[in-house]
């Protein structure tokens, strides 16, 4: 009896904190639901968002050949955007300066960028290519004592026979300011007629003729023995280049050029200088030999084959050019 006592105690006991337990839930239920009048939902919701579809990745459109960028010369740089001038009030709002009394009325702008007057057409300065020789004003070029007397202690050295004269001044740039006159270009070899010329074309033409020429005729033209004599056609002569009427002044005017005609030797007739081209022969050979030897010591050679001004002849001349050029044709 006791037993069934004690279980029906702790049933009773159990049943209790049943009661409890689902008490307190109806409570925290009863609380919740006394809170739902107040609330309400909001107006707005978050909107579906739509399902990404797959991207499909375009190709990269191809791009320009970029070309290769040109150096420029420094400058300065380029300035950002320009800044806006602030607005100009009309003119008929901008104050006209009086005059004080005494002084002369200001001139007033035209608005307009003033160019200077157009010279008259007989005013306007010509090119050199269109100029005679009078409207050119040339003066004779200076020549230094030193380089001189060295240039004649090595056409000594050379043996060439020439004799000092003094300074020729035919005006217009036309002259020598130290001129000497040659009889022979080397020892034995006469030059037909005396030629007057500067110290530094008389010194070219010794080495030409020393260096090239003698051993060519040599080679080429053994039984016709020695050169004798060169035959120049013009030395120095005050004229225009190919003796024109307008154009650039003549190096033979300066003293710096000579024109070899013809090669007189020890046996046979002289060799005159003329196209040779396609002359086979051993003495075309030899004159287009020395033709093209002549750009060693000369920084002009013109010949037949140049043009028809020199159909008869070598033109040689020292004439200096800028970075040493020379032209050889």
């Amino acid at each position: 009896m006791q037993r069934i006592r004690r279980s029906c105690v702790s049933l009773r006991s159990i049943n209790g904190k049943r009661r409890v337990r689902e008490f307190r839930k109806m409570s925290v239920i009863l609380a919740a639901l006394a809170l739902l009048p107040g609330a309400s939902l909001p107006r707005t919701g978050p909107l579906p968002q739509a399902k990404p579809e797959a991207v499909t990745e375009a190709p990269a459109a191809p791009q320009p050949e970029k070309k290769p960028e040109i150096e420029e010369a420094p400058g300065p740089r380029p300035e950002a955007a320009p800044k806006q001038k602030p607005e100009t009030p009309p003119a008929s709002e901008v104050p006209t300066p009086q005059p004080k009394p005494g002084e002369a009325p200001a001139t007033q702008p035209s608005g307009k960028d003033e160019l200077p007057p157009t010279p008259p057409e007989d005013q306007v300065p010509s090119k050199p290519e269109e100029q005679t020789l009078e409207e050119q004003h040339l003066a004779i070029e200076p020549e230094s004592d030193a380089h001189h007397a060295e240039c004649t202690k090595e056409l000594q050295s050379l043996g060439v026979v020439f004799r000092e004269t003094p300074r020729i001044d035919d005006g217009n740039g036309c002259g020598i300011d130290k001129p000497i006159i040659v009889s022979e270009a080397l020892p034995g070899i006469k030059l037909k007629p005396e030629a007057t010329l500067r110290c530094p074309a008389a010194l070219a033409l010794a080495r030409w003729m020393k260096g090239s020429v003698i051993p060519a005729a040599s080679a080429a033209l053994p039984e016709s023995g020695g050169i004798t004599a060169i035959n120049q056609a013009s030395a120095y002569i005050c004229r225009l280049r190919n003796s024109v009427e307008a154009g650039k002044i003549s190096e033979h005017a300066r003293g710096n050029a000579i024109d070899i005609a013809s090669f007189s030797f020890e046996k046979g007739e002289d060799i005159a200088v003329r196209s040779r081209r396609e002359d086979s022969t051993l003495t075309g050979a030899f004159q287009r030999t020395v033709s093209a030897a002549g750009c060693l010591y000369f920084t002009t050679v013109l010949d037949p084959e140049s043009d028809a001004a020199h159909e008869t002849h070598f033109h040689l001349d020292v004439i200096e050019r800028k970075g040493g050029f020379r032209y050889c044709h």
